[in-house]
């Protein structure tokens, strides 16, 4: 070959090297943009309807196309067998993992409920479990929310513990046979409710003492409650089958508050969780822009 050919030959394999090269770069940022999280975090629906639009099944190949391997919906037994269906049939294409629903059997959880020992309300709840195993099945769900309701002020309050470990018991006798498991969840939006902390939670499925009742860790509610999250999830671990996020104050995504979440993530990695946490809280940021940010937040919690 001669050295004007050889030379000739060298600057082309140069200049597309060069011109390769961003392209390389785009496609490995666009891969990097879009990979899978490494935890299951999971959006409910309307959280990316600016982006993927109103319908949920569009919605939820949005989510997945971000990188998100799960999905929550509380409000799931609501909606006609038909969705249900074809949301648990697209969720298996995509191979994502359904998280909770709510088992709804009042005006939840504005009411005394469970606490009082009530057959009445105590046949509610154990209607609304069987009817959660047909939704479950639709859906292809494991867990499902539970949520005692409020004190009853008439009655002692080892009284009323019995009460709700009474009906438990009676609602994980439905749900055990199916593999499923409702998860207690302690809140904070009223001094009222019964269940409100952690290690009280913990106390009640230790009663229970079945597969089929568990703790709902939601991070929101603990750090307004009790705070000390990474030691009562070490105290409670044993228990506890699913997490759920909002940062405080604002009840948002990570990063917009004071919770360091990227140091719990990696502590509830630590532990071995490799289960669903769920994304209960509002965007903080309006429109497109708002779920982009909202996306980020997690690109940089993720562990």
């Amino acid at each position: 070959m001669q050295r004007r050919d050889f030379t000739k030959n060298l600057m082309a394999s140069a200049g597309l090297a060069t011109l390769s090269a961003p392209l390389a770069m785009a496609s490995e940022t666009k891969t990097s943009a879009n990979a899978p999280f490494k935890l299951k975090y999971a959006p409910h629906f309307g959280m990316f309807a600016n982006s993927a639009g109103k319908d949920e099944i569009d919605q939820l190949k949005f989510m997945h196309e971000m990188g998100f391997r799960a999905l929550e919906d509380n409000g799931m037994m609501g909606k006609s067998p038909e969705l249900q269906t074809k949301i648990g049939e697209t969720m298996a294409k995509l191979d994502m993992t359904m998280g909770v629903f709510v088992v709804g059997f009042d005006n939840w959880p504005l009411s005394t409920s469970l606490t009082s020992g009530d057959k009445g309300w105590r046949d509610k709840f154990l209607a609304s479990c069987k009817g959660a195993v047909e939704t479950a099945k639709r859906c292809n769900a494991k867990w499902m929310t539970v949520v005692p309701g409020n004190y009853d002020r008439r009655i002692p309050m080892g009284i009323q513990t019995s009460n709700v470990i009474e009906s438990l018991r009676r609602g994980a006798e439905i749900l055990e046979p199916h593999g499923l498991t409702m998860v207690l969840e302690p809140l904070s939006d009223t001094p009222d409710l019964f269940l409100r902390n952690s290690d009280q939670t913990f106390m009640i499925c230790k009663a229970v003492n079945s597969p089929a009742c568990k703790i709902l860790f939601d991070m929101w509610h603990m750090q307004r409650n009790e705070g000390r999250m990474t030691q009562n999830m070490d105290w409670c671990w044993e228990e506890i089958a699913y997490f759920q996020i909002g940062d405080e104050p604002g009840r948002n995504e990570p990063t917009t508050g004071e919770v360091n979440y990227k140091n719990l993530f990696k502590h509830i990695a630590q532990k071995g969780y490799t289960g669903v946490l769920g994304m209960e809280h509002g965007n903080a940021f309006k429109g497109k822009e708002g779920e982009m940010k909202l996306i980020e937040a997690y690109r940089q919690s993720d562990i």
